[in-house]
C-alpha cells in the first residue's frame, strides 16, 4: 500500500518510525511539512527524511507543498496529520476534501475537519467510493471508535463519560497528590512537556469538548458544535476542593459526558469515588461506554504522544488495506 503524509511533527515522525521499525507492507511516496515536501513514486527514504527533520532542516524540497502532494503524488491513501485548527479545520479540511476528490482514501489524527464537516466530508468519501477513517482524533492509542462502530454494532448506548485530556488529568494528579496548587502543577506539566505554553485548549475544556463533539457526530448520530457542549475547566480548582473531595474518599476529575437521548454534551470537573473505573493517574485516557447489550464498558490508555497516535493511524490503514486496497 501507498501513502502520503501530510504532517511531519511528532506524530507525522512518530509513524516514520513504526514503518521504519515494522514491515508492513506499506510504503510513503508524498511527505511534507509546513515547509517543504518530498514526491518519490519508488519509495521515500524516511531514515533520511527523519534525520533532516530531527537535524532541524525541512523533511525535503522547499519548492513542493503539502497541496503539491495532495494534488501530484501517487497513493492509495493520505495520512493527514498536521495541527488542529479547530475554528476552520484549514489548511487539513481542503486537503482531506482533495484526496477524497482523487478517489484516493484518507486516515486523519486532525480533530478540526471531523468536528466541524464530517457529514460533509462522509458523504465526499461515498461518493468516491473511498474510506475516511479518523481513530486517532479521540483518545490516541485507545481504539474506541473502532470498538464503538465495529465492536459494539447493535448496542443502543445510552451514556457516554470520561477522561479525555491527559493534561488536565495529569494536573489534577498531582494537586490530589502533593496538595499543589494549580499553577505549581500547571508549571511541572509544562516542564515535562505535557503542557503547551499556552494550555487553554486543554485545561478550558475546549480540547475535551471536541472529541465530545467527534464521539455525538460520527458515532451517536447527534447532529452538534463545540456550542453545543457546556464546559467549566479545571483554572478555579483549589487544593482545599481536592482536600474536601479527599476527606469524602473521593477525588476530582475532568470529566465530558454525552447522553444521547437528552442531546447533552458537557466538561466539567467532578467529583468521583477513589475506586471508579475512571479515577487514572497522570496522562492516561479513560471513558466508559454505557450500552443495552453489552453493558458498562471502561476503555483506558495513553490518549496522546507520538507512538501512541502512530498506533491508531497504523490500525486505521491497515483496516483499509484488507478491505479495499488489496481487491484493487
Amino acid at each position: 500500500m501507498r501513502i502520503a503524509i501530510l504532517g511531519f511533527g511528532s506524530v507525522g515522525r512518530g509513524i516514520a518510525r513504526v514503518l521504519l521499525a515494522k514491515d508492513l507492507g506499506i510504503a510513503v511516496t508524498g511527505l511534507a511539512d509546513s515547509k517543504s515536501g518530498i514526491i518519490d513514486a519508488g519509495g521515500i527514504d524516511l531514515a533520511a527524511a527523519l534525520a533532516r527533520k530531527e537535524g532541524g532542516g525541512p523533511c525535503g524540497n522547499p519548492g513542493v507543498s503539502p497541496a503539491d502532494v495532495v494534488a501530484k503524488a501517487e497513493y492509495d491513501v493520505l495520512v493527514e496529520v498536521t495541527p488542529t485548527n479547530v475554528e476552520t479545520g484549514e489548511p487539513a479540511l481542503g486537503h482531506i476534501r482533495e484526496a477524497l476528490r482523487r478517489h484516493k482514501h484518507v486516515v486523519t489524527s486532525n480533530k478540526g475537519p471531523i468536528a466541524l464537516d464530517y457529514p460533509g466530508l462522509r458523504a465526499l468519501a461515498e461518493a468516491n467510493g473511498v474510506l475516511l477513517k479518523y481513530e486517532a482524533t479521540v483518545c490516541g492509542a485507545i481504539p474506541l471508535i473502532h470498538a464503538m462502530q465495529e465492536g459494539l454494532a447493535g448496542n443502543t448506548i445510552s451514556r457516554l463519560y470520561g477522561v479525555f485530556n491527559g493534561t488536565c488529568n495529569y494536573i489534577l494528579t498531582r494537586m490530589a497528590a502533593e496538595g499543589l496548587t494549580y499553577e505549581q502543577a500547571l508549571a511541572e506539566a509544562r516542564e515535562l512537556g505535557y503542557a503547551e505554553a499556552d494550555p487553554t485548549y486543554d485545561v478550558e475544556g475546549i480540547d475535551a469538548g471536541i472529541k465530545l463533539v467527534i464521539l455525538a457526530n460520527t458515532i451517536l448520530d447527534l447532529s452538534t458544535t463545540l456550542d453545543d457542549v457546556e464546559r467549566t475547566g479545571i483554572t478555579l480548582l483549589s487544593p482545599e476542593a481536592l482536600q474536601l473531595a479527599e476527606d469524602q474518599d473521593c477525588t476530582i476529575r475532568l470529566i465530558g459526558e454525552i447522553i444521547p437521548d437528552a442531546g447533552v454534551l458537557r466538561v466539567s470537573p467532578r467529583i468521583i469515588p477513589k475506586t471508579h473505573p475512571l479515577v487514572v493517574e497522570g496522562t492516561l485516557n479513560a471513558v466508559t461506554v454505557e450500552a443495552d447489550l453489552a453493558g458498562d464498558l471502561t476503555f483506558i490508555g495513553k490518549g496522546a504522544g507520538s507512538t501512541e497516535t502512530a498506533s491508531a493511524v497504523i490500525g486505521d490503514l491497515l483496516y483499509i488495506r484488507e478491505r479495499y486496497v488489496k481487491g484493487s
